[in-house]
């Protein structure tokens, strides 16, 4: 099968307060909710009608089984979700505290099953033919995902709409400058980087925008996108610079908007739309899943940001 978007990489079980503005020693009741980054964006492009699938793996437990149950209702093909005996599928606790503050704690030990991906396991057909293929710095973090990621990215031969989200959590690393190291020996593999400011450090040593678009520009993409929080969207790549402001929103959890700018990105990439309207519908899209609790049931539909953007004079 011919997948419209493939996505490899990060899946868990988000478990979200139902209060805001409490510490977690306070909460009283929590929300079950899929969640990972990768398979979050698996979740928000088939949101926008994309046969998608992900890349991932779970514990042999009831909440790998939630995860398969819950790609299935969000229409995302979970043929390549396998379970890992003796990891547990990882959780994630938040706290909330708008607009700004959302702490966050990965329990992934002793090992996420995601990380245990392995090269012999990857559907490499499915990969090489992909119209778009998602993948994120996580993976790189241990064996044997990283060397899954690069045995991928041969895979794909560098085909168009190759894409590395900069993904950088500092919890799964030993330090800044070994994610440095990884995420620019995969630059080279892939044609466009998406991530935002401090993702940008990590993967070229700058937080300045338009230095790290031209700086992930030198080390092989094609499209670099620098997500700039209440500063908006900066995308560059070697024929055009695009830059978009902000969408003013009440936010109520800021967690999952990077991944609905991803799913939002892939269906303009796919759609071959012009890079400021791409830019502009993930932006959008991104702002309303700030407006939600959850991330993977908050990624919204194609009429549901085009009409956001009516509304907001997109």
């Amino acid at each position: 099968m011919s997948y419209d978007v493939l996505t490899m990489g990060r899946v868990g079980v988000d478990i979200y307060p139902l209060q805001s503005g409490v510490g977690l020693a306070d909460v009283a009741t929590f929300g079950k909710f899929l969640g990972g980054s990768a398979t979050n964006v698996a979740v928000a492009a088939a949101r926008h009608g994309h046969r998608a699938a992900v890349i991932t793996r779970t514990g042999d437990d009831p909440f790998g089984g939630y995860v398969h149950k819950a790609l299935a209702e969000f229409g995302v093909d979970d043929a390549f979700v396998s379970p890992v005996p003796g990891l547990p599928t990882p959780v994630t606790f938040c706290e909330i505290f708008p607009p700004d503050d959302f702490p966050i704690w990965f329990y992934r030990y002793p090992k996420a099953p995601d990380l245990e991906i392995t090269a012999a396991e990857l559907p490499t057909d499915e990969i090489e033919q992909a119209s778009l293929f998602w993948a994120t710095v996580t993976g790189l973090s241990a064996e044997p995902s990283r060397s899954a990621h690069f045995a991928a990215w041969q895979a794909r031969k560098r085909r168009p709409l190759t894409v590395l989200d900069l993904d950088y959590r500092p919890s799964f690393w030993k330090d800044r400058e070994t994610a440095r190291e990884q995420v620019q020996a995969a630059l080279p593999h892939v044609t466009v980087a998406v991530g935002n400011t401090d993702e940008c450090e990590t993967a070229v040593g700058t937080t300045d925008a338009e230095k790290a678009a031209q700086a992930l520009l030198d080390l092989g993409v094609e499209m670099a996108i620098v997500k700039r929080g209440p500063k908006g969207v900066y995308a560059r790549t070697r024929q055009e610079t695009v830059e978009v402001p902000p969408i003013r929103v009440d936010v109520v959890n800021g967690i999952g908007a990077g991944d609905g700018f991803g799913g939002a990105l892939c269906h303009g990439l796919l759609a071959g739309w012009p890079l400021e309207r791409a830019i502009r519908f993930a932006n959008a899209a991104g702002a309303i899943v700030t407006t939600k609790l959850e991330c993977s049931s908050a990624m919204p539909t194609t009429a549901e940001v085009e009409e956001f953007l009516r509304k907001n004079n997109g």
